[in-house]
Formats: C-alpha cells, structure tokens, sequence
C-alpha cells in the first residue's frame, strides 16, 4: 500500500455532544458550574442542559422521559448540541521529534509512517486544556450509570478523548468497559502480606476481554468511513483468540464483514467459537500468531480490508480508557503500581497513554510505575529489558497457557519500551508452572481468572518477595480475559494432566462410593482437617 506523505488534512467534522454536568467534585461538595465558553463558537449545551456556559447557575436535571416512539439513539439526537466542535485528532508518527510535519486525518487509511515506524493518534491538546481537570473528572464522572447513547459506555464516555470528530450515529458500542475493579482481599494477605491490592476484570465484558475497548473504536471509525464512500470492504485481524472474537461481534452489530486468520489448533475452543458464531470469515493457518500476522499485513497492503491488530494506533486509544476507568474507581487516587500481561504490547503502552493524559490534563498529579509481565516461553521485552534496553531480538514463540500473549516479534515493541521507559517501569517473566499455580491460587480465593492474568500475578509476587512492591502500596493487576474461555486448561490442571508440571493447587473431585457411610467418612475427614487449631 503506499502512503502519502502530505500534511494533515482536516477530516469531516461532526457535531459533538456535551452533556451537562452535576457540578459537585469528588468528595461530593457543592461549587460553581465550570465555564466552557472557550471551546465553542456557542455556549449552548444538549437541551439536556438547562443553562448556557455562560451562567453559573448548576443545570436543573432533565425531567422528562425518551419519547415512546424513539430509542436510546433517537433521544441523542434530539438533546445533541448545536455547537460546533472544536476539539481534534490525527495521526502522527509515534514519538517524532518536534520538527516533524508528517500527520494524516484519521479519515484516511494509514498504519505506518513515511519511514515505516509506527503512528500514534495526537489529540489537541491545547484545545483539551482550554477545560481544567476538575471538568473533565466531573463530566466523566457525571456519564458512569447512565443509559445516555453512546456515555453508558465505558469507552465512549470519555469519547472527546477518542474520536471526538466522530457523529454519534456511527458509533458501534456494546456499551462495553466499566469493569469490575475487583478488592482482592483474601489473596492479597494470605499469599501476598497485601491489604491493597486489586485486580481490574476487564474481561468482564461484552466478548469476554479487553480487546472489546480497542475494538469499539477502530469498527466505530470503519463505520465512519463506509459511510463517507471509503474503499473498504471488510476488517480483518489477525489474532491469538481474543481479538478475532472482538473484531466479529463489533462488525457483526454495525453489519461489516470480518475476516480472521487464527494459528491452527492454537487457541481455546471457547475463542475459536465467537468470531464463528459472529459470522466472521474464518481461516485457520498452519502457522503461529507472527506468521498470521506476517499474512494479514501482506493481504490487507493488497486488498481494501482494513487492518485491526494493534498495529493499527486506533486500538490503543479504546484501551487507554481502562487506565483512566482505574482512577475514576479509586475517586482520582492514583495507584502505585499497575501491571500489564504483554504480548503484542499494544495494552502496556495504552495503558501509560491514558495515564499521562489525565496527568497532563491536571486530572492527576503523577502517574503510577507499570510492570509488563510476560510468558518466559514469549519473553521477547522481558530479554530486552534484562540486557538493559542494549539489543531487541524476536524470539520463537513456545506454546504457554498464555496462548494470547505466545508472540515472539511484537509489533508494538517500540511503543511498549517507551512506556516503560516514562513511568520508570519493570518486565518480568513467568513459567508455565509459576502462572497455572498463580491462577490456580487466585481461583481459590474467589477469581476466576485467565492464564494471562496468572502471569501478572507471579510477576507481582517475584518483585513482592524481592521487596521491589511493597507490602502497603497500591496495586493493581489488569485481568486481560474471562476465566470461562479457558476452562480446558483449569480442567487439565486440577486433573494433574499437564505433563512435566507439579499442578501444586490441584483440586481434584473426590470420587466416593453411593452409600451414606462412605460420604460421612470423607466429610468428616474433610472437615477434620479444616477445624481451626487451637
């Protein structure tokens, strides 16, 4: 595919929506409404807003209901503001000097720089600034719980940070993200000595992992091109499991074709069966995830099907939301630390873009240390890293149970070392035993967690016990994927099947004879050895 090399164009705008705000910050204290006239040749607001910009009257609530005859998105439309937007994005090459002029409208379909480096999507940042950050927390804050089109969700209720040139119309949303940001209470002090550690569930969600963050984005844009008559016929992906499942649920609801290329026999039955079931064009490749990927950047150069690995920087501003969604569950507190499982290494570098935004933006005054942790079977970054950043290497990915995160050449390498780099950040490794006992002992205290999230677990437990963490801090670890889509591993594990691996967690069903004596002797010696010692 070639690539123009002109200046920014601006793509075709769209009418944003502002919806009011509760002017009250955080602790729930009463203060004056913010002024917004700045970012608007008008002041006026969503008809759900009572006031202009201009008063510091606070908005009345709107009272009445969504019509009979209308949906969530018909509601939009009546309360959207007549305001023009003034807020942008475009694409740039990722961590380019101050001299450099390359930058493409993100109407245009673009993946790599003019030298081939990776892009990255610029918002204006200048015109972001025009609102302080107790503006933004009090409108992000004011959209979690509400059913308004498109702010129930996760993503999209930060959606000036996203796509803010985007009409509401094409947005293609599962009201995905606001996942659980779960206390892990037990965990933490019986294997940890940690009474502050969490766990945030982003695989709760629409297809049961975070690539629903990403995914909503990118399909959300594809939508937005067909309709301004852009050549593309189909999205297609590569992918471990995870991202095909996302790619064909989102093109499925906006009726987009979607095409997968998945490594045969490589992937959960669990992951296999989604972007199946979603209507997806699948082909199963007798490769790995790199030579999957190796094929999709070939066809897609060939052939008008839009790219959606995480090659593609649109990915990454849909999951950068997770980092902000972090602070706003923590009221704007800052954790200490949060690690990341890491593959392609899109996640990590997501991860430190929506924190440093919030910084930057005076949401926050600091942001935390990251940690990627990686399968030692797939540990390109974690080899890099131990050489003290002197040499890359792509590595042959071994199988792991980490089966999303078995990738040896990661696209985003780059982005991932600067992340790291800036937030003054740690890699660390797993085995394949470390990470089934890590999820095998998270299980037992009430997750159910994924292998990936096994792997984040044994990193924070290795740089617990060297002291690195200590045991009072904030925590978080990123949980990438649903538990159910691996439960054949779980099986395996508690079955002591999994050759040359201890299994040390293992929790084989007990089989007992059909008879009453026979239960009552394994009950009583069961429960025997659970009695508190006195």
């Amino acid at each position: 595919m070639a690539y123009s090399c002109s200046l920014f164009h601006s793509s075709l705008a769209s009418k944003s929506n502002f919806p009011s705000l509760h002017h009250q910050n955080h602790r729930g204290f009463n203060r004056p409404a913010p002024t917004v006239i700045s970012c608007f040749s008008s002041s006026t607001f969503d008809s759900s807003s009572a006031t202009s910009s201009s008063s510091n009257n606070s908005p009345s609530p709107q009272k009445d209901r969504r019509h009979a005859d209308e949906n969530i998105r018909d509601e939009a439309r009546r309360h959207r503001s007549t305001a023009k937007n003034t807020l942008s994005a475009k694409y740039v090459p990722f961590n380019a000097g101050p001299d450099s002029t390359e930058s493409y409208s993100l109407d245009e379909i673009v993946y790599r720089s003019c030298s081939g480096g990776l892009l990255d999507v610029q918002h204006d940042m200048e015109a972001l600034r025009k609102f302080d950050g107790a503006y933004w927390r009090d409108l992000f804050d004011s959209r979690v719980g509400k059913t308004t089109w498109p702010y129930r969700s996760g993503v999209w209720s930060k959606k000036e940070w996203l796509l803010p040139e985007i009409d509401p119309d094409d947005i293609v949303s599962a009201f995905e993200g606001n996942s659980n940001l779960f206390w892990a209470e037990r965990f933490g002090k019986q294997f940890l000595g940690m009474d502050d550690l969490w766990v945030k569930h982003c695989g709760i969600s629409h297809t049961g992992s975070f690539k629903d963050l990403g995914m909503t984005v990118l399909v959300s844009q594809v939508n937005r091109l067909r309709k301004l008559k852009r050549p593309v016929v189909g999205v297609g992906c590569a992918s471990t499991g995870d991202t095909s499942a996302a790619l064909s649920a989102y093109c499925a609801a906006a009726g987009i074709p979607s095409i997968v290329f998945l490594p045969a026999n490589k992937i959960s039955i669990a992951q296999l069966v989604q972007p199946i079931a979603n209507g997806a064009f699948v082909l199963s490749i007798d490769t790995d995830f790199d030579g999957c990927m190796k094929l999709i950047r070939e066809v897609t150069s060939e052939l008008p099907i839009y790219l959606a690995n995480s090659l593609n920087s649109l990915r990454l501003e849909g999951q950068k939301t997770a980092a902000i969604e972090i602070l706003q569950q923590f009221n704007w507190q800052v954790p200490d630390w949060v690690i990341v499982p890491g593959g392609n290494l899109g996640n990590i570098y997501a991860f430190y873009k929506g924190f440093k935004m919030c910084q930057e933006l005076g949401l926050v005054d600091r942001i935390p240390r990251l940690v990627c942790a990686q399968a030692a079977n797939a540990n390109p970054l974690y080899m890099y890293y131990k050489s003290g950043w002197s040499e890359f290497k792509a590595v042959k990915a071994n199988t792991t149970f980490a089966s999303a995160i078995q990738i040896g050449d990661p696209v985003s390498i780059d982005r991932a070392v600067y992340a790291l780099k800036n937030s003054n950040g740690i890699v660390e490794e797993a085995t394949e035993d470390e990470l089934m006992d890590a999820m095998a002992q998270a299980d037992s205290t009430g997750m159910f967690i994924c292998p990936h999230t096994g792997v984040a677990l044994t990193a924070l437990m290795k740089l617990r016990n060297s002291g690195i963490i200590g045991a009072g801090v904030r925590t978080v670890v990123v949980s990438t994927a649903h538990g159910l889509k691996f439960t054949q591993s779980k099986v395996d594990y508690h079955s002591k099947e999994i050759p040359d691996m201890a299994c040390r967690f293992a929790n084989p069903p007990m089989q007992v004879k059909a008879d009453f004596g026979s239960v009552m002797d394994v009950l009583m010696k069961y429960l025997g050895d659970k009695a508190p010692k006195l």
